[in-house]
């Protein structure tokens, strides 16, 4: 018996007369493209070579390092490069790259812009937002409302710094910059949070002993405790106060020896606005001029101040800010 055979498959071939004919009338449009409304893709930044940078000349420097006005060839724009000072131990060096590869992310409109950081002959050199301006250490703000909005691009950019949990711990109006567009923005947040925790672990030598607070100079006070976000809030009233004045506002002068103003900071009664500012004035500094800093309002809170919302953008005229190119 012959085994059974499957049975042969079926013809897959159409004949070309039995063929499915296209449909027309269900062929769809494409849609048509206006090339007035295209929009092109952002491009990646371009990364900043050192080599591309031509020092034009030096802005100024101080105890963290120095700093020059730099041209970056290929674009044309320009930058604050800051040199720290220093020959540090490779460790330190790291954890100093490190932190500053951090704040390359802080982004706000009132805090100079930290682009890049280069280790270049082992010198640690910061690429900064350029502030044509320079700083505004020495002026003098009678008005109140210029004086009110520039304090409330301080406090936003504190609230910012302080929201990511970056404390200053150096405000004070050498610190402070402005360029042509009256934009006010903070500086060296960056370089003042490195060093206090890569360079000296006591605290002792970041921040201006003139604007620094009470309890951070004499650590008996508070019961031996530091908010550094208080000492921000601190430092910003002395500042303030010092540009409606004209002048520092202690019986001493900023300048003067060590003891001396640790005596005037925290052992007189802190300085008060006079009699002839407002009553908005007077409090908003009083309520950053307090000894006992649980008693300072955030920065948050102050941006809620009569003094901060009765002189809102809208209304406020800045053209009494003053434009200063000596100092950056």
């Amino acid at each position: 018996m012959r085994p059974l055979q499957p049975p042969p498959p079926a013809a897959t071939t159409t004949s070309p007369s039995r063929r499915p004919r296209r449909r027309t009338d269900l062929t769809l449009p494409l849609p048509q493209r206006d090339p007035a409304l295209a929009v092109p893709l952002p491009l990646p930044p371009t990364p900043l070579h050192f080599s591309e940078l031509e020092r034009v000349h030096r802005i100024g420097s101080g105890t963290g390092g120095t700093v020059y006005k730099v041209l970056h060839r290929p674009t044309g724009r320009l930058y604050a490069l800051k040199v720290i000072y220093g020959n540090h131990e490779d460790s330190v060096r790291i954890q100093m790259c490190r932190e500053i590869v951090i704040l390359r992310d802080v982004d706000h409109p009132n805090v100079v812009r930290c682009h890049d950081m280069f280790d270049h002959n082992g010198e640690i050199q910061v690429l900064l937002e350029f502030m044509d301006k320079g700083s505004l250490e020495g002026i003098h703000i009678p008005s109140e409302p210029a004086l009110s909005d520039l304090t409330r691009q301080v406090l936003s950019g504190l609230y910012y710094l302080h929201k990511h949990k970056i404390v200053h711990r150096d405000i004070k109006p050498s610190n402070l910059l402005i360029n042509s567009s009256r934009e006010v923005k903070i500086a060296d947040f960056g370089v003042s949070r490195v060093l206090v925790q890569t360079m000296d672990p006591c605290n002792s030598s970041v921040g201006t002993i003139a604007y620094m607070s009470p309890e951070r100079i004499n650590t008996d006070l508070n019961h031996g405790q530091y908010d550094g976000y208080a000492g921000d809030i601190w430092s910003l009233g002395v500042s303030i106060l010092e540009f409606y004045l004209g002048k520092f506002p202690f019986s001493v002068g900023r300048q003067g020896d060590w003891a001396s103003l640790m005596w005037a900071i925290c052992m007189s009664q802190p300085p008060e606005a006079p009699a002839t500012a407002s009553r908005e004035f007077r409090e908003f500094v009083a309520c950053c001029l307090q000894r006992d800093p649980a008693r300072r309002l955030s920065a948050v809170q102050l941006l809620r101040h009569p003094f901060i919302t009765q002189n809102s953008p809208g209304t406020t005229n800045t053209s009494s800010m003053p434009m200063n190119q000596a100092h950056q």
